[in-house]
């Protein structure tokens, strides 16, 4: 006729899941710092690249300057 107490006890709000049983603040907050970093690493990354080809060119440019003055 209905659903029995079985049925039920697999479900549960979205706070509950949030709430995580007490430790929702641990867990979505080492989330969140994971996902930021994810976010954040490649941006990083990529301006060290940018800063270490300029770095290079620069030395390159160096290096052709004073073997043209010999």
């Amino acid at each position: 006729m209905g659903q029995s107490a079985a049925g039920d006890a697999g479900k549960m709000s979205a706070a509950e899941f949030f709430h995580m049983g007490g430790y929702g603040l641990y867990v979505w907050g080492s989330f969140g710092v994971s996902a930021l970093l994810m976010v954040v690493e490649p941006i990083l990354l990529r301006n060290r690249r940018k800063a270490t080809l300029q770095r290079i060119s620069r030395i390159v440019r160096l290096n052709t300057e004073v073997r043209d003055e010999s």
